[in-house]
C-alpha cells in the first residue's frame, strides 16, 4: 500500500485524486491534506478518509468555528491542524509519507516539490509552475533519487499531455526520439481572431469545452498557456530540446500526446478525456490497475481532427516558448506575470489581450539570469509580480 500526502485536495485535480483513492482502498491511504482556504470540505475529507494531518495554507482561518472542529478531529487521531505556507511544506516531510500529490496551482507548489524529492519521497506532479519555474534545481533532485531507487519513477507527471508521453517512452531508447507532440484542445476561442477577443468575459473564458479546471488553469487554457507551460515542462521532464517539441490542435482530446520516432513511427495516447486516468496512473506506477472509468469506445469517437495553433493570434504560446528556450529565470519572470495577469482578468481589471501584453512587457524589463536557487527565483518571482502589478494599474 502507498501512503499519499495531498496537496490542494479541494481542487479539481486534489478531488479525483480522492476518487482514484476511494476506487483502491487496498492499494492507496491518504494521510495528509493541505488546502488553501476550504476549511469545511477540508474537513470534510479528513473524515471520509480518515486523514489527521492537515493544513490550512492561510493563516486568518486559525480560530474559526470551522477550524476547531477540524483540529479537533486531527488531534483526536494523533494528528494536527496547522496553518501557513510553511505547514503546507511541512507535511511533504511525514515520515509515514511515500508519495506526495502536489496539485496546488502557482509558484507556490514549487517548494513543495523540491521539499518533497529532497526528502527521497515520490513526487506526484501537477503543479507546472514547479518545472516552468524551478526546473533547473527540481530535475537534478529527481535524477539523484531515480538513481537511488533503480528505477524512473522519482517523478510522475499527473498532466494528461505529459502523462501521455511517459507512457509512449516506457521502454523506447530516448536516442531514437525526433519529436514530442503536445496536444491542445485549442481552448473555448480556437479560430476566432484578435479583433473577436476583445471584448471577451472572464465567465466566457472559463466555459472549456472539454476539461473541468480550476479558474486559472481554464484561463490559461483559453489563452495557450497552458501548452507554452507544458512546453517548458516537456523540455525538463523527458531532456528534450525545444526545436522537438511541437504544440499541434486536436479539438476531440481524445489523443492525449504523441511521441515520434527516427523510423517514422508515431505511438499516440488515447484514452477518455478524464483526469483520473493519469492521476491513478502516476499513483499505480508501474503497475496498472483497474481503470477509475469507463474506456473510450472507438465506435462512437468519430472524426480527430489536427491543425496547428494559431501563435499570432494567442501569443500567449510563442511568449511561453521564448521564455522556455532563454531559459534561465526568465521562465519564472513569464509565470509571475501570467498569475498577475490572469487575476486581474479575472477580477476585470485587465482585457482578455491584455494577459499577452503584460507578459511581454515584464519579460522584456527583467530579462533573464542563471538559476541559482529557491530564495533567488522567490525574489525574482516577487519583482515580476510588483511590475506586473504596475503594468495593470497603469492600464
Amino acid at each position: 500500500m502507498k501512503t499519499i500526502c495531498l496537496l490542494g485536495s479541494t481542487g479539481s485535480i486534489g478531488t479525483q485524486t480522492l476518487d482514484v483513492v476511494a476506487k483502491h482502498p487496498d492499494e492507496l491511504r491518504c494521510a495528509a491534506l493541505a488546502v488553501h482556504r476550504s476549511v469545511e470540505v477540508a474537513l470534510d475529507q479528513a473524515q471520509r478518509f480518515g486523514v489527521r494531518h492537515v493544513a490550512v495554507a492561510d493563516e486568518r482561518l486559525a480560530g474559526t468555528a470551522a477550524a476547531e472542529e477540524l483540529r479537533a478531529w486531527c488531534e483526536a487521531g494523533g494528528g494536527a491542524l496547522s496553518f501557513g505556507a510553511a505547514a503546507v511544506e511541512q507535511l511533504c516531510l511525514l515520515s509515514e509519507v511515500d508519495v506526495v500529490v502536489n496539485a496546488l496551482v502557482g509558484a507556490a507548489g514549487l517548494r513543495a516539490s523540491y521539499l518533497t524529492l529532497e526528502a527521497g519521497r515520490v513526487l506526484a506532479l501537477a503543479n507546472k509552475e514547479s518545472l516552468v519555474v524551478g526546473g533547473d534545481l527540481i530535475m537534478p533532485l529527481a535524477a539523484s533519487l531515480n538513481r537511488c531507487r533503480g528505477d524512473n519513477g522519482a517523478l510522475m507527471p499527473i498532466d494528461s499531455e505529459h502523462g501521455a508521453i511517459y507512457q509512449c517512452l516506457l521502454g523506447e531508447d530516448m536516442a531514437e526520439v525526433t519529436k514530442l507532440w503536445v496536444t491542445a484542445s485549442g481552448g473555448p476561442f480556437r479560430g476566432r481572431t484578435r479583433d473577436q477577443l476583445r471584448s471577451i468575459t472572464p465567465a466566457q473564458a472559463l466555459a472549456h469545452p472539454t476539461w473541468n479546471m480550476g479558474a486559472k488553469i481554464s484561463i490559461d487554457s483559453s489563452t495557450l498557456m497552458n501548452k507554452g507551460l507544458e512546453v517548458i515542462e516537456a523540455h525538463h521532464l523527458f531532456a528534450m530540446p525545444y526545436d522537438k517539441i511541437e504544440v499541434v490542435v486536436q479539438p476531440q482530446s481524445a489523443i492525449h500526446s504523441m511521441v515520434e520516432f527516427s523510423d517514422g513511427s508515431v505511438k499516440a495516447h488515447l484514452g477518455t478525456t478524464d483526469m483520473r486516468i493519469p492521476i491513478q496512473f502516476a499513483l499505480s506506477y508501474p503497475k496498472r490497475w483497474e481503470a477509475p472509468v469507463a474506456p473510450l469506445d472507438f465506435r462512437t469517437l468519430g472524426t480527430l481532427e489536427f491543425s496547428a495553433p494559431d501563435t499570432k493570434t494567442f501569443r500567449c504560446l510563442a511568449l511561453a516558448r521564448q521564455a522556455g528556450q532563454v531559459g534561465g529565470t526568465l521562465p519564472c519572470v513569464m509565470n509571475a506575470a501570467n498569475e498577475v495577469a490572469v487575476e486581474a482578468f479575472l477580477s476585470e481589471r485587465l482585457p482578455y489581450l491584455g494577459i499577452a501584453e503584460c507578459v511581454e512587457s515584464v519579460m522584456e524589463a527583467l530579462g533573464s539570469q542563471l538559476v541559482e536557487s529557491l530564495e533567488q527565483l522567490s525574489a525574482i518571482d516577487h519583482e515580476a509580480r510588483a511590475l506586473a502589478w504596475q503594468f495593470v494599474e497603469q492600464r
